[in-house]
């Protein structure tokens, strides 16, 4: 019991440091912040934008650039109302939500009792843990709210703030964002999307035609997405503003599994190519499943807090193009040419939070370390860093002139010069060479590169790497070449 709680410190320790080192290193901001913020809202500093879209990019390229049959779209944020009817969003996108009387907290209803669980589970008591998790999903998946109150009773569940157990019932709760479209006096009710699938069902048909795309094929887009959600918490993890990387992939009914069991298999190998290890990734099959599916898995990551999901495959039948065909009299079918029969595809989506993503890379990323081998004499002998991939690092180089005189400034600018076009880099000639090499590790830029008095006999710089930090000299002609093979997106797409 006492390892457990020690281990559950530790990680709860690291999680803090890592939040702080993302807010102090211009990767995440609270939102608004110099109006104390804004719950579950979040902004992008300058090197978690750019982590951001190197991440976009290599799934951008990973589904279009690589398939042959899958094709990208950017759908608008607001669609029409009965989009969201269609899709089963108005009547279905619910959660089960619970009220304290006493500290007036509000709590998603699941959340709660998994978290008194994994209570149950560090008291040794592992068996009523499971006995709680499998009844709180019984209930889940027959929507039997009265049940949930009972277990919310029998467990003796207290609010985490008043440590009450003084609730009001358990009740559905929409997750929708509305607004209003329109002049006051006639306005309409619209909504931001919840999800970007939809906008990609409702041009299915322009797609396949001006496409000219034969099934089985895919459609794939990143965009925002918006969802009220009431407990939000662990930091970027779960947003109320947030973006997915979304692909519907549009196949004929019957192979269904057959594609299921594809797509499970070709995402997993994208995130061991990123680098995440086997041990830190988990397949969840779905018990409780959405209204749309027949079949679903999640892939987890294992965060500071625990196992938690970072994309979703789900198998989604023709449930949301047969929704739109109703909903729109308008026909979705396509007419297979080799099989010579009009159908409504069925779809494989693979749907990835794209913020859930950023967060899973600096988790993995951030290492604190003890007394290290130093590379140098200028080195640190324990040292903050980011790990990251380095075509995912935000800068891919930074230019130090190992003093201002003697022409080595001027030929370190020379050389960043040279090479800015290809490369995002940073040019630093302050303080000393251990605080400017610190600097970058802290940031995750994966080389350095000193210019020093031998630079200018021999047209050679030192390089000194951020992992292992081993120092080696090198011509100054072949650093773009070294940075072309480590740090391009292609270096991770020849792997998959």
């Amino acid at each position: 019991m006492c390892t457990t709680n020690t281990s559950s410190s530790n990680q709860n320790n690291i999680f803090k440091d890592l939040v702080a080192h993302a807010q102090a290193y211009g990767f995440i901001y609270p939102s608004s912040e110099i109006y104390d913020g804004l719950q579950a809202i979040y902004d992008y500093g300058p090197y978690g934008v750019a982590l951001k879209r190197n991440i976009q990019s290599f799934w951008w390229q990973s589904m279009t650039q690589l398939q042959q049959n899958i094709v990208g779209i950017d759908a608008a944020i607001i669609m029409h109302p009965t989009t969201w009817k269609a899709s089963g969003h108005l009547d279905g996108f619910r959660d089960p939500m619970v009220d304290n009387k006493d500290s007036q907290k509000r709590y998603r209803v699941d959340l709660l009792i998994e978290a008194h669980a994994t209570q149950l589970a560090a008291q040794s008591k592992a068996v009523e843990a499971k006995e709680l998790v499998e009844a709180m999903e019984t209930c889940l998946q027959a929507a039997d709210l009265l049940g949930l109150d009972k277990l919310i009773q029998a467990f003796k569940i207290t609010c985490p703030v008043a440590k009450t157990a003084n609730w009001t019932p358990v009740r559905q709760f929409n997750l929708m964002f509305s607004t209003q479209s329109g002049a006051q006096n006639d306005a309409t009710t619209i909504y931001l999307r919840p999800e970007t699938a939809q906008g990609i069902f409702v041009n299915f048909l322009n797609v396949q035609k001006t496409a000219r795309m034969k099934i089985p094929f895919g459609i794939a887009q990143i965009g925002k997405a918006f969802r009220n959600e009431i407990v939000a918490r662990q930091f970027t993890f779960r947003m109320r503003e947030f973006e997915q990387m979304e692909m519907q992939f549009f196949i004929q009914p019957g192979t269904e599994k057959e594609w299921f069991n594809y797509w499970q298999k070709t995402r997993l190998r994208w995130y061991t190519v990123l680098g995440i290890p086997d041990q830190k990734i988990n397949i969840h099959p779905h018990k409780q499943l959405a209204h749309y599916a027949a079949a679903a898995i999640d892939i987890e990551y294992d965060f500071p807090f625990g196992f938690k999901e970072v994309e979703g495959i789900h198998s989604r039948t023709d449930f949301d193009l047969s929704n739109h065909e109703k909903y729109a009299k308008k026909k979705m079918q396509y007419f297979d040419a080799d099989a010579q029969k009009h159908y409504i595809p069925y779809v494989i989506e693979t749907s990835a939070g794209l913020d859930r993503l950023v967060l899973m890379v600096l988790s993995n990323a951030f290492i604190q370390e003890g007394k290290v081998a130093t590379g140098g004499a200028a080195e640190p002998k324990n040292r903050t860093l980011l790990k990251l991939p380095p075509p995912l690092a935000p800068i891919k180089a930074a230019i130090f002139p190992l003093l201002k005189k003697d022409g080595m400034e001027e030929k370190a600018l020379a050389i960043f010069d040279l090479l800015k076009y290809d490369f995002p880099l940073v040019y630093e000639s302050n303080q000393s060479i251990g605080k400017r090499y610190a600097r970058q590790d802290l940031i995750g830029t994966p080389y350095c590169i000193t210019v020093d008095h031998q630079t200018l006999e021999d047209e050679t710089v030192t390089i000194r790497e951020r992992d292992s930090m081993v120092q080696y000299r090198m011509v100054i002609y072949k650093v773009a070449h070294l940075l072309h093979e480590t740090t391009s997106i292609k270096s991770l797409l020849v792997q998959l």
